[in-house]
């Protein structure tokens, strides 16, 4: 599809087309750092690479105006204030050797599978020079002396498809490579070429909707706030994220040193007959998950936003999935954690949503700062 200019589908197609592995999401935290700063009163980057804007709560101490990031209750604990995050990183690959041939071999960067995006063209993110390079398996016309790929056909050795049987072909020599700054521990990621919007009926394609949907609605509940200039109950800070799919780091270390006691996170959700979610369906709201039990009072309250609005929200028990928050909560980070969902087809690989999906996040998640 072709996005038109300043609307949700062009924001959410430029953060698609922008590469933000695990523990390199610069690029992706600029796009996000211009799209927050007109709309926040404050915004930083922290140690831990989380890009953070601060909207002053409506009823705020007198010291609202110090910078947010310093300001601490008398008790020396944190003051009032809501953590709402989505994260900037996308599930990517890392090299682990390269071969004399000039071949990279691979393992996950987050857990996925070469099944999850299809062998294909990748980009190597070299220190001095990006690379257009293919993930590839071989020819599967061999037999079984071409072991490797003999064992992954299912009427032959019917093993799954794993990160020991593919590499990439890069068409250069080592000394080429080196010069490109691509060594062990090079972040590999899909290929912008595969990350295109598609149209499908009421819905929208495309991989890495996880969590770049969940950001550009992040980003415009900021818009929501300040196009109706209105202000949060309590201190907001916006929090996109690093390095969720490796463990939640960049949401645990927010919720650690920023104040308040709620982080929110802000995700795709499984829409599976296990969970009785539907991605036809509204917001999934989550009352636990493989981390942690999600507080009552939080989703009860997301879920009655929702109805309010007429948006048939989901309540949702998952199990394999973790969150920000989650991580957060069971590591004793927060003492509170919520999180609500878009209801997303096929997660972890390609991507459905409703094309309302993103609107109604966000109109849900205003309301619940507001309150």
């Amino acid at each position: 599809m072709t996005p038109t200019p300043d609307s949700t589908d062009a924001l959410l197609q430029e953060l698609l087309w922008t590469y933000g592995p695990c523990g390199q999401e610069d690029e992706v935290r600029a796009v996000c750092a211009r799209e927050l700063r007109p709309f926040v009163d404050d915004m930083w980057t922290d140690d831990a690479g989380n890009l953070i804007g601060y909207i002053r709560g409506e009823h705020a101490g007198e010291d609202s105006d110090a910078p947010a990031g310093y300001r601490w209750n008398p008790a020396g604990g944190p003051g009032a204030g809501t953590r709402v995050m989505a994260h900037l990183d996308e599930l990517s690959m890392l090299v682990k050797r390269v071969e004399s041939d000039g071949t990279l071999h691979l393992t996950q960067l987050g857990v996925m599978y070469p099944g999850n995006f299809g062998l294909g063209p990748v980009a190597v993110l070299g220190d001095h020079d990006v690379l257009t390079a293919v993930l590839t398996l071989g020819s599967e016309h061999t037999t079984k002396e071409s072991t490797r790929i003999w064992e992954t056909k299912p009427d032959q050795g019917d093993r799954a498809l794993d990160w020991q049987h593919v590499y990439v072909f890069t068409g250069r020599s080592p000394d080429e490579l080196t010069a490109a700054g691509i060594q062990p521990g090079t972040r590999v990621c899909v290929h912008r070429s595969k990350r295109t919007l598609v149209e499908i009926g009421d819905y929208v394609g495309s991989y890495f909707l996880d969590d770049r949907a969940a950001v550009t609605a992040l980003l415009k509940v900021a818009r929501l706030l300040h196009d109706g200039d209105r202000r949060p109950a309590e201190d907001l800070f916006l929090v996109f994220t690093t390095s969720e799919e490796v463990g939640g780091i960049g949401g645990s270390y927010a919720s650690a040193t920023l104040p308040g006691t709620l982080t929110l996170a802000l995700e795709v959700g499984p829409t599976e007959q296990e969970y009785a979610t539907s991605v036809a369906g509204g917001p999934i709201v989550g009352y636990s998950d493989a981390q942690c039990v999600y507080d009552k009072g939080v989703a009860d309250r997301l879920m009655k936003i929702a109805r309010d609005r007429g948006l048939a929200p989901q309540a949702a028990v998952l199990g394999a999935f973790e969150s920000d928050a989650s991580h957060a909560k069971s590591a004793g980070l927060t003492p509170r954690a919520g999180l609500v969902c878009l209801p997303t087809l096929s997660t972890h690989g390609f991507e459905v949503i409703a094309r309302s999906a993103i609107d109604d996040m966000a109109a849900v998640v205003t309301d619940f700062v507001l309150q």
